[in-house]
Parts: C-alpha cells; structure tokens; sequence
C-alpha cells in the first residue's frame, strides 16, 4: 500500500482564482430550489442587517453631540431639556435591538437551511449513485471522486450562499459607511481597501494550495477509511485476531496519517504565519487612521461626536471590507470543493437502452452466442467465444477454476457489463433491447459475496424483489422454497427479527444460515409463479454468480 507524499500546488493561480467561480451560481439555484421562503428572508434579512449598522453609528453621533450641546446648556442656564438625547438613545437601542433580530433570524434560516440542503446534497449524490455503471464502481478513480465529493459537498453549498449574502450584506454596509466617511476624507476609504488586500491575496492563495492538498489526500484517506473498516467491523475483525494483524494494520493506518498530517501541518503554519504577519498592516493603518481623527478633534476641526462616528466607521468598515474579502476568499475555496461534487455529479451516464417487456420466441430461452468479455484495464479476456442455449425447463450447471468467468457470465446476462464481442439473447430477443427492469425481473441471481443487510429476516428476502419487500406472504413463500423457513421460525421474532449486530437486538446468524436467509431469487421466480398449480413458469430465467440457486 504505497503512500504518496508529493502534493500539486497551483500553477497559475489568478487564473485558477476566477475560474472556480463558475459553481456560484449552481450553488445559490441549489439553495432556491431547497426552500424559497427561507431564501427569502435570509435576502430581506442581509439587507437589512447592511443599512442598520451605520444608522446606529449615526445616531451615535447625535447623541454625543446632543449630550454635548445640553451640557453647555445646563452649564449656562442651570436647566436643560433632556428629551432630545433620550428619544435618540430611544431610537438607537430600537435599531440595535433590530440588529440583534437581523442577526439571529439570518441564523436561524441559515440552519434551518443547512440541515435540508445536506439531505438534499446527500440524496443528490445517492441517486446519481444509482446511475452509474458497475464498471465505474469498480474504477478507483471513481471511487477517490466519490470520495471528495461526499467528504464536504454536503455543507459547501450553503457555506458558499452564505459568503454570498455575507459579502452583499457587508458591501451594503461598507457603501452605508463610505458615505458618512468620505465627509472626513477620501484618503481614509483608499486606507481601507488597501490594508485589506494583502490578508486578501494571502487566503487566496493558501486556500488553492488546501485544496490541491485535498484532493491529493484523498486515496490515502479511502485506504485509511478501509483499515478502519478492517480493524473494527464485525466481518473481519475475526481474522484480525486469529492471524494478529491488528498490530500490522494499525501500523499502516499510522503511516497514513503521519503523512497527510506533515503536508497538512506545513500548510497550516504557514497560512497563520502569513496571516498574522499581514494582518499587522491593518492594525497599523486602524491607528494611523485613529490618531489622524484625534489630532483633527483636538484642533476642533471636527466635533467630539463625529470623532466617536469616524472611528465606530472606520473600525467597523475595516471590519466589513476584511470580512468582504475573507468572505471572497472563501467563496473561492468552496467553489473550489464544489467542483469535486459537480465533477461526480457530471459522471458520464451509460443510458440503458431497450424498452421490450417480451421476447420473439418464448421457447428460446438463454442463448449466448460468440461471447467475449475483457475487463476494463486487463489484458487477459475473462470469457472468450462463449456459446451455450439454454431452453425453458432445463438446468444447467457452470463448473470451473476460480477465476475461469463464471460470475462474469452471469453479469453479463443481466447486462451489468456489455460484451466486447458476441450477443446473448433471451426468448430470441437480443437482451440490449429488453427493458433492463424487465429483464432484472426475469431473471434472479444470488452472488456468492451477497449482501448481509442488517434489515429484518422478511426484509432481507423481499430485497430480490422491491414490489414484495414488505409482502409478508412472500416473505413465507420464499422462505419455504429457499429451506430457510425451519430456522427462520426459531428466531425470536421469526420473520421480524433484526440481522446482524450493527442494531439494538440484531441476530447474527452462521454463513450457512445467511446464504439460506438470502434466497432473494426465489421471489424473482415467485413473481412468474402460477400459485394455483405451484409449477414454474417456463419464461423464467435463474442465474447464479459462483454459488448455486
């Protein structure tokens, strides 16, 4: 198990910056489509949350004014009316009070929002799963997108609108700002935007090198990800034991993180470094800008409460410019995870032609005719020239060395790969122009690795035929034909009973009983069953993969 310790980094990285872009607006129609109401208020909300604070910082100015002048006055007459100061503090603690409301109604979309745009990502990439091929299933490289896509995508989306509003509420605030400081000076908004702009360039750049460093981790992590599944699953923890690989395995899954940390380190280090070492230029410029706004206080170029606004201004206005482009930033960094989810989304699609429900001849049964078949990236053919005829009613048993092709046949019949040469037909119809559903219903199959699911007894027979995975009479039919009726009425619950460990009150059960258990096949063969004679139907095609029906 090789691990590699290399890691690309960007090459062009402006180039790669505005690129990445492109999956915004993927992002924000995802989030529309996931609930427009919430969509909504989280727009009315950032905008309002953008004007408040530089109403609140302009009352604040009022009010110290106002304080000001009615001290001069009480100073002067010995009385004074204080209900111009109390109405504006009235009116900046309603505006306040309407921030606090902004605030915590942007979060409470937002997480209402999150958990339904995970489901709704999760279920994106599951029934994209559904789609793909059994040949992409078995490529790695499809395996390491899967991998990247599922590992964040399910949060990237909302993380991206949410910079997105973010960046509109803060540049509504910031333009807010601008106004009331452009009357001190102009020279203080170009101060702004250019003590920001270093942090700016720096995030970028080290948020493309945390991505590359991502995708370069992500085989390591699926190899780490199965030694977990080995050192503590129920189904492989045995041989662990029995042959003391736990130490091995262990050792392996160590190695594995001790090298993406050391990459993941470096880069950690140095971003913070960076970061702090930028951001310094901020501070300096804040209080470059502070003493400038003093000193014109003192010499009484501006009133007392104007200083209090600049510097609420300026402060917050920095705020909002850092805000603005660390929010850029990220936005590129999510698009940037993005792209894994869209590139699994955009998989090419094999569509399953064929739309016959019957074939030419009902008499004709299986015929295989000149098949050959090589997998994708071998050089030995797993079949070669292939040629049998298989007539309703007779049985036929595939005896060979392991390896010899057995299981690929039966893959082939149900056209979960497509031959590199030949045909097979079923009831003298070439099987590529059957309905792929209706020729899976005709023909039923048990693999010799079949799935244990940890679902109940009747539920884990009714899988060989969704139409009848909670049919209880079928449940009993198929039990009765697969021999596993005897045992099945032994368990605590009969056909009710939960399998395996993973649940509260699972039933493991021996190989043995597991293989009687799964005769999902029989309720392939139950569908075409006449139950008042019991015969089988003769167009009734049963296949197994390596292990007999």
């Amino acid at each position: 198990m090789p691990i590699r310790t290399d890691w690309p980094k960007s090459t062009n990285p402006i180039k790669d910056f505005f690129a990445v872009f492109q999956y915004s607006r993927r992002a924000i129609e995802l989030v529309w489509q996931t609930s427009r109401p919430l969509t909504w208020g989280m727009i009315s909300l950032t905008l309002l949350a953008g004007v408040l604070p530089a109403i609140a910082a302009y009352l604040g100015q009022l009010i110290v004014d106002t304080v000001l002048a009615s001290v001069e006055i009480y100073q002067q007459q010995g009385s004074v009316d204080y209900m111009p100061a109390l109405k504006l503090l009235l009116l900046e603690g309603l505006v306040i009070a309407l921030i606090a409301a902004a605030s915590r109604g942007l979060s409470a979309q937002q997480s209402l929002l999150r958990a339904m745009m995970g489901q709704r990502v999760n279920v994106m990439i599951l029934e994209k799963a559904q789609t793909l091929s059994l040949a992409q299933f078995e490529d790695s490289e499809f395996y390491d997108k899967l991998t990247r896509a599922r590992r964040e995508a399910s949060i990237r989306p909302l993380a991206l609108v949410n910079k997105t509003f973010s960046l509109l509420q803060n540049s509504i605030a910031l333009f807010s700002f601008a106004i009331l400081l452009i009357q001190f000076s102009p020279w203080a908004l170009l101060i702004l935007f250019i003590a920001a702009l270093p942090v700016f360039f720096s995030e970028a750049k080290f948020s493309g090198d945390a991505f590359n460093l991502s995708r370069w981790r992500s085989p390591e992590l699926r190899k780490q990800m199965y030694l977990e599944t080995v050192l503590a699953r129920e189904d492989s923890i045995k041989e662990v034991k029995l042959f003391g690989l736990g130490p091995l395995l262990l050792s392996k899954y160590k190695e594995i993180f001790n090298t993406i940390f050391s990459a993941e380190r470096g880069l950690i280090i140095r971003r913070d470094l960076w970061g702090f070492v930028l951001g310094l230029l901020g501070t300096l410029a804040f209080y470059a800008a502070y003493a400038w706004i003093v000193i014109d206080t003192i010499q009484g170029l501006i009133t007392l409460g104007q200083m209090t606004m600049y510097l609420l201004v300026f402060k917050q206005g920095q705020s909002a410019i850092s805000t603005n482009l660390t929010a850029i930033s990220g936005m590129y960094e999510d698009n940037l995870y993005l792209s894994n989810l869209y590139e699994y989304l955009e998989q090419p699609v094999e569509e399953e032609l064929g739309e016959a429900t019957e074939g030419l001849d009902p008499q004709d049964g299986i015929r295989f005719e000149n098949v050959s078949f090589t997998y994708p990236g071998a050089e030995k053919p797993a079949l070669t020239n292939i040629s049998l005829h298989l007539t309703p009613g007779q049985s036929l048993a595939l005896v060979g060395d392991n390896g010899s092709g057995k299981t690929t046949l039966i893959k082939l019949m149900t056209r979960l790969y497509q031959p590199s040469s030949g045909r097979i037909l079923l009831d003298g119809l070439d099987i590529n122009e059957w309905s792929p559903q209706r020729l899976r219903e005709r023909i039923g199959v048990i693999f010799q690795d079949f799935v244990r699911y940890q679902f109940l007894v009747g539920e884990n027979l009714g899988a060989g035929d969704v139409n009848a995975f909670y049919d209880e009479e079928r449940w009993l039919k198929a039990g009765e034909l697969g021999l596993a009726d005897s045992f099945i009425k032994e368990l605590p619950n009969h056909y009710h009973t939960q399998l395996g460990r993973w649940f509260k009150g699972g039933q493991e059960l021996s190989g043995g009983q597991w293989q009687k258990n799964c005769v999902r096949a029989c309720l392939h063969a139950l569908r075409c069953r006449h139950f008042s004679t019991g015969r089988a139907n003769s167009r009734n095609g049963c296949g197994s993969g390596g292990s007999g029906v």
